[in-house]
């Protein structure tokens, strides 16, 4: 048995307090940098505490333009991100819930090959099959769009595993008592299975979010018109300044605005996340 002495207690407490400073450091120093006036970081020293342009700054990249190399307002970034972090996330979902169902509850031939090969698409991520993809999506004129932003990526293998196997924890009793009262195949899906799959949906759903969110390459690749960059993109795109003179109140600002939809996500659905995970491992 572990004694509880004061000393361990501070020992972990201040290990605490390290651990949030560390990590809270950089998000102090974004804020705080999304007040400062152009060109305060042009000296080397990095400031600490908030400048007097902080509205200005937040207004400027809200509603007039993101940077000297964007003419967009973050906006129209943000808005463009929430498009393509949600279509993929409803598109994986719906796809992988809907095959993992046939594939359990549906008698075919090879069926479980299918499986098979669907969880073999692992070893083929975006990144490796990135130029027929690209010559797929440009053949049918989907560049600079916002479905040529979202199909490629909304076949999830891990979310079909995922679903396959919460579904074969269902007692078979319960489908044949859902057959005996008349239940068909539509109505199993919607009135039983989906309540049943509640909580891994909604973990699931963060994990699909911040991956859509967080997307570089590909939306890099395929969007040469600023009208469908996205927020994560466009960063990079103002890092990239011609003369170096990069103008960072507006790139923490940015930065900062990336950062909100994805945490209010995790925050939103902590609880639900959490018992999706649990319940999964179960």
């Amino acid at each position: 048995m572990i004694e509880n002495r004061p000393w361990s207690r501070l020992l972990s407490h201040l290990i605490l307090i390290v651990g949030v400073f560390i990590v809270a450091l950089p998000v102090w120093v974004a804020l705080v940098g999304s007040t400062q006036p152009e060109g305060s970081f042009n000296s080397g020293s990095i400031p600490l505490w908030f400048g007097d342009q902080g509205v200005q700054n937040w207004a400027h990249v809200l509603f007039a333009e993101a940077g000297s190399t964007l003419q967009i307002p973050v906006w129209h970034l943000l808005l463009n991100s929430l498009v393509m972090a949600l279509g993929i996330t409803i598109g994986k979902i719906a796809i992988s819930i809907i095959s993992a169902y046939a594939i359990v509850f549906f008698r075919f031939p090879f069926r479980s090959a299918i499986f098979w090969v669907i969880f073999m698409t692992l070893m083929l991520p975006v990144e490796v099959r990135i130029v027929p993809t690209y010559q797929v999506i440009a053949n049918l004129d989907m560049l600079n769009s916002y479905s040529g932003l979202i199909l490629p990526l909304i076949a999830s293998a891990t979310a079909t595993f995922l679903f396959r196997q919460c579904f074969m924890s269902i007692p078979g009793e319960l489908v044949e008592a859902a057959r005996i009262d008349g239940a068909g195949p539509i109505r199993f899906f919607f009135d039983i299975l989906l309540p049943m799959s509640r909580t891994n949906i909604a973990a699931l759903f963060v994990i699909m979010f911040i991956y859509g969110w967080n997307q570089y390459l590909w939306p890099l690749i395929i969007t040469t018109d600023d009208t469908y960059y996205t927020l994560v993109m466009s960063i990079k795109s103002m890092l990239s300044v011609p003369d170096g003179d990069i103008q960072w109140n507006y790139v923490m600002v940015t930065t900062l605005l990336a950062m909100l939809p994805p945490v209010a996500v995790v925050v939103g659905m902590q609880k639900l996340f959490v018992k999706g995970l649990v319940d999964a491992e179960k």
